[in-house]
């Protein structure tokens, strides 16, 4: 079984992801901001891990880190304070959390993203715009690192229950082509799912 070390443990994905990873026997350790989501968080199954985002610098967070086997970087600003707390959360607190991975010496990181077509149309807001910049700048930093990465990019995140399945597609080169791509569109994605559904 692995060590899971969740960053927006506290979140709808983090929650839900936490219970299933529990309910398999991984040990999960999920980031929050506030005292009162560590309740939540032991209902699910996982070990509450108090600390904030957009204060921890990458030792401060590879020190919570440490002896965790994979980091799933499922934080967002979710809106909330408007086009500095995205840059902080979504932007920045991406290039401090794989960092701090590395620190840790987790190579193992998945990044719950955006699809960036999705609720296009819908809005043109700046900051809605702003969102997915940030969003699309991060998943380079992550694409570029030398972490042994997985990029999710739901299109649309609900309440009600899954199906059990995910829609797969090619991989989408990023940076300078430095990076060998693995034969096969859902070779990572499968390699991870045995890791955690096996």
């Amino acid at each position: 079984m692995s060590a899971v070390f969740i960053i927006g443990g506290a979140g709808k994905v983090g929650l839900r992801l936490s219970k299933i990873l529990a309910d398999k026997g991984h040990a999960v350790h999920a980031l929050h901001r506030l005292p009162e989501q560590a309740q939540f968080i032991r209902l699910q199954g996982a070990k509450p891990v108090s600390g904030s985002l957009t204060e921890l610098d990458a030792e401060a967070l590879a020190t919570v880190m440490k002896g965790c086997d994979v980091v799933v970087f499922s934080a967002g600003a979710g809106g909330k304070g408007g086009p500095e707390m995205t840059n902080a959360v979504d932007g920045e607190g991406l290039k401090t959390a794989a960092e701090a991975a590395a620190l840790a010496g987790i190579s193992r990181f998945l990044l719950v993203s955006a699809f960036p077509e999705a609720s296009r149309g819908e809005t043109t807001s700046a900051s809605f715009e702003n969102y997915m910049r940030v969003k699309k700048q991060a998943e380079v930093v992550l694409a570029e690192s030398a972490l042994d990465w997985v990029i999710l990019r739901p299109g649309l995140l609900r309440d009600d229950k899954g199906s059990g399945f995910v829609r797969t597609g090619l991989a989408i080169p990023y940076g300078e082509g430095r990076r060998v791509l693995k034969p096969g569109p859902a070779t990572r994605y499968r390699r991870w799912r045995r890791a955690f559904w096996s």
